[in-house]
């Protein structure tokens, strides 16, 4: 397994984001219609597995099609075919269990884009929020430092949490 390093936040990430969005943008042309860099990388302050997350929006999961997946693959995004997440298309830079990105790629404005852009701004605007996160984070990677799987489904009841938080605060 992967060992669990969560780095100091890093504004690079920010910058590589940027870079990479660029090419996204190209790869994609007229069927992108947003991308959010997303993710603990995305968050000012947030410590994190370096891994850069990225989020693309598009009208219709289906129109993603093998020249998109083609296109993406010449700048380095490898399709991974998740059957557990059908809402989702998932590519990978890096290798296996060593990516250095992850493109996601959800409907336009649909649950999952609204709640990933709820979690990220909700850090951004609550510092409390930000520092309970960083220290389970923390905890967490010194619990599972050789088990990447449960350092994250153990991050999954905080994260549920916030979300249903950002939502009620959104609505």
């Amino acid at each position: 397994m992967e060992q669990v390093i969560v780095s100091e936040y890093d504004p690079q990430w920010a910058a590589e984001f940027a870079q990479e969005k660029a090419k996204i943008m190209n790869a994609l042309g007229e069927l992108l219609l947003g991308i959010e860099h997303i993710g603990s990388t995305s968050v000012p302050g947030l410590g994190a597995k370096p891994i850069i997350d990225i989020m693309v929006g598009i009208n219709k999961l289906d129109e993603l099609n093998q020249t998109h997946t083609t296109d993406l693959a010449r700048i380095g995004y490898q399709f991974i075919n998740h059957a557990n997440f059908p809402e989702r298309r998932f590519f990978r830079r890096g290798e296996w269990r060593a990516g250095t990105h992850h493109l996601h790629i959800y409907q336009y404005k649909g649950d999952n884009w609204n709640e990933n852009l709820l979690f990220r701004n909700y850090f951004i605007n609550h510092p409390e929020a930000l520092n309970e996160y960083i220290k389970l984070k923390k905890d967490l990677e010194k619990r599972y430092k050789n088990d990447r799987v449960k350092y994250t489904e153990s991050k999954g009841p905080f994260i549920r949490k916030i979300i249903e938080q950002a939502i009620m605060e959104n609505k």
